[in-house]
């Protein structure tokens, strides 16, 4: 397939007056027909300050409606929407604006003192979201512009830090994104009689399609969190809005230690899907014992992301189970030397389908070690059993994740070692009950140096997002090292 049609003039045609998003506060909702009509305008607006296809276009923001809006606008005009992480700092994002090269900034009320910082600092125009709302609504729209959008188009990019600690941007197309509707849609059987909530950051893939966008595509309501919070959640969890949820780990920790929670009717939700981190067992039996299977998946921003995604039916006795590739997703597992491994053996992912992202953008060395030929390397061991469900075994990557945040000890390790009083350090995941993993810094420092733990953090909080710096501190004389010289990471992860 190399185009498909517009997703939001499509679904405004088939349900024009149907609710696509709500707002979980202030109660202020947008139908599909209302939602295509101020992307046609807001494509319009972007059109007339001289941006033109291809051009690159910032967002700063917490969860809104009309971030969507936007979205389908990008797409419409052939832009390229890049949205920002507004829990980083401002020296986090001035290298993402500079290489993705953004003409222009777009946010709302909550970030815009980040906004400021970061438009002057990059030289780019910024505009608020309400600024933009007013514009469209005196912005006619067009009446030749394309339908028919190529699946290989640039839609949006999504930064993820590198290993080496410098930011990457996945490629997303409006092809993965139908990929990705086409899996959770089997996975779940979502259609328009069913409503999720969205407050996963649209900065991250999980905000945009799991399982908002999807949502969309098949006419069903999202109802949107500015962010999560687990009162207004619990609330609509009990008024029966919602029936598919996707949470990672931290989130289902705070719905499980509600006040709440032992009263709460969880059979309102038909499917419950977890991903971002490995769910403990404990926790999928307390939601268990209250009727509600949770449903493990696997997937990466280059999966677009759905890959993997448990069926409910199997979940009970295959718990600790990511399930098996969804239709639009092939695996193997492959040994060290490329060669597939038996059932049972453990190898690393590999992907390919229509959902895979084409690489990173502006960045062939990145995207050519991404891959072996047309199969997408994701860094992760697994195995598959008799019965064909995958389970994940380890990362081969240092990466690990903080309350469904990926956290790269490279990056943060950086910012550490720019402290005059530090030498070398090494940052490892270690399991947090809260987070699923938090940051453990080992720290060695130079000669005649002295320095605290509460420095280490202070500096830490001033160049580096809350969930970024490490929990744990220790000083030590000595790393354990290998011939060569490099820290043994491993070494340290069995004494922690």
């Amino acid at each position: 397939m190399r185009t498909i049609f517009d997703f939001a003039r499509q679904r405004a045609l088939l349900t024009p007056d149907a609710v696509a998003f709500r707002e979980a506060s202030g109660g202020r909702s947008w139908t599909f027909g209302e939602i295509d009509d101020l992307a046609e305008r807001l494509a319009a607006v972007l059109e007339a300050r001289g941006l033109a296809a291809g051009d690159r276009v910032a967002t700063l923001n917490h969860n809104t409606p009309f971030f969507f809006a936007l979205l389908f606008a990008a797409a419409k005009a052939a832009l390229i929407l890049v949205p920002l992480n507004w829990r980083q700092t401002g020296s986090e994002l001035r290298p993402i604006l500079a290489d993705c090269g953004a003409r222009l900034l777009l946010h709302d009320e909550a970030t815009a003192s980040l906004a400021q910082i970061i438009a002057q600092e990059a030289a780019i125009e910024r505009l608020t979201f309400d600024a933009c709302e007013n514009l469209a609504a005196h912005t006619s729209t067009r009446d030749d512009r394309e339908t028919a959008w190529p699946t290989d188009r640039v839609w949006y990019l999504l930064y993820t830090s590198g290993t080496t600690g410098k930011p990457k941007a996945v490629i997303q197309t409006t092809g993965m994104a139908l990929a990705n509707a086409i899996n959770v849609q089997q996975a779940t059987g979502v259609g328009p009689q069913d409503g999720t909530v969205n407050y996963l950051p649209l900065f991250h893939t999980a905000g945009i399609n799991l399982h908002a966008l999807p949502v969309f595509i098949a006419g069903g309501t999202s109802h949107v969190l500015a962010k999560f919070d687990v009162d207004p959640a619990i609330e609509l969890i009990e008024s029966g809005a919602i029936s598919v949820f996707f949470g990672v780990p931290a989130i289902y920790q705070a719905l499980s230690l509600h006040p709440r929670f032992s009263a709460l009717d969880l059979a309102r939700v038909r499917h419950w899907g977890s991903g971002g981190a490995s769910l403990p067992d404990n926790l999928i039996r307390a939601f268990l014992a209250k009727g509600a299977v949770i449903c493990n998946g696997m997937g990466m921003t280059e999966t677009g992301p759905c890959a993997f995604l448990m069926d409910r039916a199997r979940a009970t006795e295959k718990i600790g189970s990511i399930g098996k590739p969804q239709i639009m997703t092939e695996v193997r597992l492959v040994d060290a030397s490329g060669k597939i491994v038996q059932d049972g053996a453990p190898g690393e992912i590999q992907f390919r389908g229509p959902n895979i992202t084409s690489g990173y953008f502006n960045n062939p060395q990145a995207t050519a070690a991404a891959f072996d030929a047309d199969w997408l390397k994701s860094g992760d061991v697994g195995r598959r059993d008799a019965d064909g469900y995958y389970y994940i075994v380890d990362r081969i990557k240092d990466m690990y994740i903080s309350g469904g945040e990926n956290v790269y000890p490279a990056e943060v390790e950086a910012v550490l070692h720019a402290h005059p009083a530090i030498l070398e350090v090494a940052v490892i995941g270690v399991a947090d009950a809260k987070w699923g993993e938090v940051g453990h810094a080992h720290i060695l420092l130079r000669p005649d140096c002295a320095l605290d733990i509460a420095e280490v953090r202070s500096w830490s909080r001033e160049r580096l997002a809350t969930y970024k710096v490490p929990q744990h501190i220790t000083f030590v004389s000595e790393f354990p090292r290998t011939a060569a010289g490099k820290i043994q990471k491993h070494v340290l992860r069995r004494a922690t």
